[in-house]
C-alpha cells in the first residue's frame, strides 16, 4: 500500500532553512547560510545508490538509498519549487513525477511537473502516479498541512548536530498534538536518522 512521507534535512533546533538578509532574493537558495543541513550528502566516502554525485558515509547511505528507492512520485509547495529553480525541469527525485501545490500559476512546469491547487488533490494525483511506491512530501508548510489533513504516514527527520537560531520552521502550528512512534534512530558522522510513524 502507497504510503505518504517526508524526510528533510532539520536543525536540532527545528530549521529547515536559514535566514537571509532582509529583501534578499532568495530563489534558487532557499537554504539561506543552512547549508550545512546538506553536508552530509557530500562527505562520506559511500557513493548513493539512486543520486549521483551524492557521497555519504555508510549508515547514512543505507538510510538514504532506502528512502529514495520507495519514492514513486513527489509533493512540494510553490516556495519550494521557486526556491529550487523550479528542479530543472524535473524534481528532486531522478525518476519520480512531480506535483506542485500552489493556488497561483506555476511558471516552466515541464512534462514531469503537475500543478495542483490542494495537498490533498497532489497526493490523490501522486499515489496514482506512485506505480504501486510512496509518495514523498517536501516543504514545511506542505508537510503541516498533510498532517493536518490526515494524509501523512511517517515523518524522517536527518536531524543535523547544529543550532541555527532562526530560518525557516519544519512544522508550523498544529491544532492539536500529534503523536509519533519511534521506527528506527541510525546515527552517522554528522547526522542522526530518526524515522517516525504517526500514530492515528
Amino acid at each position: 500500500m502507497t504510503k505518504v512521507f517526508s524526510a528533510l534535512s532539520v536543525s536540532v533546533d527545528g530549521y529547515i532553512s536559514g535566514r537571509r538578509p532582509a529583501g534578499a532574493d532568495e530563489v534558487g537558495s532557499g537554504l539561506g547560510d543552512a547549508g550545512a543541513l546538506f553536508d552530509w550528502y557530500f562527505t562520506g566516502d559511500t557513493p548513493s545508490k539512486v543520486f549521483g554525485g551524492f557521497k555519504l558515509s555508510e549508515p547514512s547511505a543505507r538510510v538514504f538509498d532506502s528512502l529514495a528507492a520507495r519514492v514513486g512520485a513527489t509533493v512540494a509547495g510553490h516556495a519550494t519549487y521557486d526556491h529550487s529553480s523550479h528542479f530543472g525541469g524535473s524534481g528532486p527525485h531522478p525518476t519520480a513525477p512531480l506535483f506542485v501545490v500552489s493556488h497561483q500559476p506555476v511558471p516552466e512546469l515541464s512534462e514531469a511537473q503537475t500543478q495542483a491547487t490542494s495537498v490533498e488533490e497532489a497526493v490523490k494525483g501522486a499515489r496514482a502516479a506512485a506505480g504501486g511506491k510512496d509518495v514523498a512530501l517536501m516543504g514545511g508548510v506542505l508537510v503541516t498541512e498533510a498532517i493536518k489533513a490526515g494524509l501523512v504516514d511517517e515523518v524522517v527527520l536527518h536531524q543535523v548536530p547544529i543550532l541555527l537560531g532562526g530560518g525557516r520552521s519544519f512544522f508550523g502550528e498544529l491544532a492539536e498534538h500529534v503523536r509519533l512512534r519511534l521506527v528506527e534512530a541510525v546515527p552517522a558522522p554528522g547526522v542522526t536518522h530518526l524515522h517516525y510513524e504517526i500514530i492515528r
